[in-house]
């Protein structure tokens, strides 16, 4: 018969040996991550200069230039995808979590489900028969329209979990107090669930500024600067994309220095919007 002893050391194992394999999980985790992130630096900082970040492309078979045309592109994009992709993504996000119990509301559900593992490419076959057929024109409007599309499910389920998990009791108390349903969701729900809400955009936004698939059929890519959302539109992606299948070794280095900017933009991106909200959460 097994005496409280011996229960007691064996659950003492068993926690110990599953802390040991979530810290190992963690550890391969993280040194993959550092080991991409570090080959990226690598590779692309001795391409990384002034000339490549202030200059455009140069032609076929000459070395230098830059993706400064890109990087200008590639925020453009992702500003239009922000603007398309978040309010609708939070508000179906908040309706789930505050209204969502009937059929429509599975609907949603299953649609933000299918629509996480719908491949980019078809997405972007998706915007390229909206926007781009009927318009007679690639453009940066299509392009942004279709990160936006894929960065819908990631923000609306992460919103809808993250609005979940603010405490039941809160509401109850706002209500018991006269305060309308509207106003709990804004001035107490959305507060409270302020930090899920921002890292699930961030996740959305950190995944379409890396996508190629979906420009190749919208934005299609420019070699010239162009502010206009009606015009073809450089992207980093894209630029990367055609540098890296070329047979110069120049625009290689340069398709290097191009991953390491984009990755140094989301990195930042997300470093900025992490301090608001905690600026916002402690009063400044």
């Amino acid at each position: 018969m097994r005496t409280p002893l011996s229960i007691a050391w064996h659950r003492k194992v068993a926690n110990w040996l599953l802390l040991g394999l979530c810290l190992a999980a963690l550890g391969a985790a993280v040194a993959v991550l550092l080991a991409v992130l570090g080959y990226v630096i690598v590779q692309g900082a001795g391409g990384l200069n002034l000339d490549f970040l202030t200059n455009t492309p140069r032609p076929v078979g000459d070395s230098g230039g830059g993706m400064a045309n890109a990087i200008v592109g590639t925020l453009i994009l992702v500003g239009i995808a922000v603007v398309v992709g978040l309010p609708v993504g939070i508000g179906a996000g908040i309706y789930l979590a505050e209204y969502g119990r009937g059929r429509l509301a599975t609907v949603v559900r299953f649609v933000a489900d299918v629509l996480t593992g719908v491949p980019s490419i078809t997405i972007g076959l998706f915007a390229y028969a909206l926007l781009v057929v009927p318009l007679k024109s690639f453009s940066a409007f299509a392009g942004g329209f279709a990160l936006g599309v894929i960065m819908l499910p990631v923000v609306t389920r992460t919103t809808e979990e993250s609005v979940r998990l603010v405490p039941a009791s809160l509401r109850e108390a706002a209500l018991a107090l006269g305060v309308p349903r509207w106003k709990v969701i804004a001035r107490i729900a959305l507060p409270t669930a302020l930090s899920g809400i921002v890292t699930g955009a961030l996740l959305a936004v950190a995944r379409v500024a890396g996508e190629t698939a979906p420009l190749l059929f919208t934005a299609f890519g420019n070699q010239f600067w162009s502010w206009s959302l009606r015009q073809p539109i450089a992207a980093l992606p894209l630029q990367i994309f055609v540098y890296a299948i070329s047979p110069y070794d120049d625009w290689h280095r340069q398709a290097w220095a191009g991953s390491l900017v984009l990755v140094g933009l989301v990195l930042l991106l997300s470093i900025g919007m992490r301090l608001v909200v905690r600026r916002q959460r402690y009063g400044g």
